[in-house]
């Protein structure tokens, strides 16, 4: 009787073609020469089956092989002197094409929103739970969470349509320690887009001084005075919102006591019922940890809050926040 994991390998490799599949193993130099073990078959081992447990052998991974409808006679010490570098690599770049061909392209921005910009690197991560047995290699997020974690990183270059960043760290590493990463990408006219997790405020200045463009939200910690007249002022943004009608709010900003990147500032005021849930949110949060949230707090989560040095010119205030939801394009794949 066949194995029930069968078909799911089946549809499996069914999802890449078998060509693909061989090229990216000689690509990757896992297979240099004919072999037994192909790149399909460490695809359909390593997948599914057994593989789901929290532990695997190597001689119960060469035990599936002869149970597959072609069946392939592979010793364990085969098997296992291919475990190496190369075969992660092979893995790497099969999963980077999985994401891509899920990627559906269906923009939800108005078009030509990207068209100023040779390049649109868009950065994002998600992270998963894993068997207590990797917590030494891949500690968990820590708190309630799971003991062991990952976290996938990755940057989707939206012009191409490829990811140009792939990067598999433990759960507990912050965004913000990949951004160096994400900024080496970046080259003149080219935008990144990234969410808050990202902000890093050296980093937004290495992409200034290559005379590339970023668009993040705001984090509301970060130092920051606005200019008027071309002066410096000390801005109390809570305050100043506090009083403001208008639906989008814009101001003239620099970033950083030593930074000070020069900056627009856009205030999109959301929804009243958007607005409860996140103080409600809020103060849950604040009494779980014993504390009380701020009304400085309370009055900008009525705001979603961006920063960009896109100038005016190319992108209308309003132009901002279209442009920063066409992220969840990556969140999307994620979720596929």
């Amino acid at each position: 009787m066949a194995k029930p994991w069968l078909s799911t390998v089946e549809k499996l490799t069914e999802f890449f073609a078998t060509d693909q599949i061989e090229a990216s193993a000689r690509r990757t130099k896992f297979v240099q020469r004919a072999s037994k073990i192909t790149g399909k078959l460490l695809l359909a081992l390593v997948t599914f089956g057994r593989w789901g447990a929290a532990k695997t052998t190597v001689a119960q991974l060469a035990a599936k092989a002869a149970h597959l409808d072609e069946p392939v006679e592979i010793t364990p010490e085969a098997r296992q002197q291919r475990m190496t570098a190369r075969a992660v690599a092979f893995l790497q770049d099969l999963l980077q094409t999985a994401f891509a061909k899920l990627h559906t392209g269906e923009a939800i921005c108005e078009e030509g929103i990207f068209a100023p910009f040779p390049r649109v690197h868009i950065a994002d991560s998600t992270g998963f739970g894993l068997p207590e047995s990797l917590a030494k290699e891949f500690p968990g997020a820590g708190g309630s969470g799971s003991t062991a974690g990952a976290k996938i990183q990755q940057v989707w270059e939206y012009k191409s349509h490829t990811f140009e960043h792939f990067a598999l760290i433990p759960w507990n590493v912050p965004d913000s320690k990949s951004m160096d990463t994400v900024v080496e990408l970046a080259r003149a006219a080219s935008l990144l887009l990234f969410d808050l997790g990202y902000f890093k405020l050296t980093a937004l200045a290495t992409i200034v001084a290559v005379q590339a463009y970023f668009l993040s939200r705001l984090n509301h910690q970060a130092p920051l005075r606005e200019v008027v007249g071309g002066r410096h002022h000390a801005l109390n943004l809570a305050q100043s919102l506090a009083t403001d009608t208008r639906p989008v709010v814009e101001k003239s900003v620099v970033l950083g006591v030593y930074e000070r990147i020069p900056t627009r500032l856009i205030a999109v005021r959301m929804p009243e019922a958007v607005v409860n849930e996140r103080r409600r949110h809020a103060y849950a949060t604040a009494k779980k940890a014993g504390y009380t949230p701020s009304q400085a707090q309370l009055t900008l989560l009525a705001w979603n809050l961006f920063i960009t040095n896109v100038p005016a010119t190319v992108w209308a205030a309003k132009t901002v926040a279209g442009a920063y939801a066409f992220r969840w394009q990556v969140e999307l794949v994620f979720r596929a």
